[in-house]
């Protein structure tokens, strides 16, 4: 019913781990979730093949520029939320994939690079919207902070995007081990082992308020899908 999806031309910004963690966090509160990998090195794919227990998300990565946009129409029929991991390059399948987004979402690190890298992909939606001649919801979510210190890059970036009118998240996807543990381990944060993986009480808090933000970014949708949250 919503279909999410992740978009930065540039490799890293963590749009992989965004995905997985809002995907693992709603999943945790009853929503039916598919998340289509679309990156070459297919890690939420490789996360499900590391998993020794039944999947709380649907993961599809069988998917090219031939065939994305049936897999998302079918998968949105059948699911409350789609994300699209796209691959960190500007194609037609990237192309193709926001045409049906409800919402594209732009990960993005506190530094000059990725910002400009965040710029490009803001850019491909625009071409997009002007294609389609509607208008696709956009927000950037700030990846890989530090939750206590405010950086100055961080600071400019934020600065820079409230110049743009652009819409920016206010929860951050914070650094935390425990969002590098679930792929290591083919975990969600709640299965993760306290005595192995530092903070998870702190990432699970996290992620539980970005997902929080998102169903509220989403807004209004079918309430069935608002409801799960």
């Amino acid at each position: 019913m919503a279909v999410v999806v992740l978009a930065n031309p540039k490799g890293g910004a963590g749009k992989s781990t965004t995905a997985l963690v809002l995907a693992t966090t709603l999943a945790a509160q009853g929503a039916s979730i598919t998340v289509i990998d679309c990156d070459p090195n297919r890690p939420i794919l490789k996360w499900k093949g590391r998993r020794s227990t039944h999947s709380p998300v649907g993961v599809i990565g069988d998917v090219s520029e031939a065939n994305i946009i049936k897999v998302i129409e079918r998968e949105s029929t059948l699911r409350q939320f789609v994300f699209v991991d796209l691959e960190g390059t500007a194609s037609k399948l990237v192309s193709r994939a926001i045409s049906r987004a409800d919402l594209v979402l732009v990960p993005i690190q506190p530094s000059p690079l990725d910002s400009e890298e965040g710029g490009r992909a803001l850019a491909l939606l625009a071409e997009e919207e002007e294609v389609l001649k509607r208008r696709i919801p956009s927000a950037v979510v700030l990846t890989r902070t530090n939750p206590a210190i405010k950086t100055r890059h961080e600071r400019a970036i934020i600065s820079g995007l409230e110049r743009a009118g652009l819409r920016l998240l206010h929860t951050q996807l914070n650094h935390r081990q425990a969002y590098q543990a679930m792929f290591l381990h083919g975990s969600t944060l709640n299965e993760l082992d306290t005595s192995e993986v530092n903070g998870i009480a702190e990432a699970q808090r996290n992620a539980l308020s970005l997902a929080s933000e998102l169903i509220e970014v989403l807004a209004p949708e079918p309430a069935n899908v608002l409801e799960c949250v």
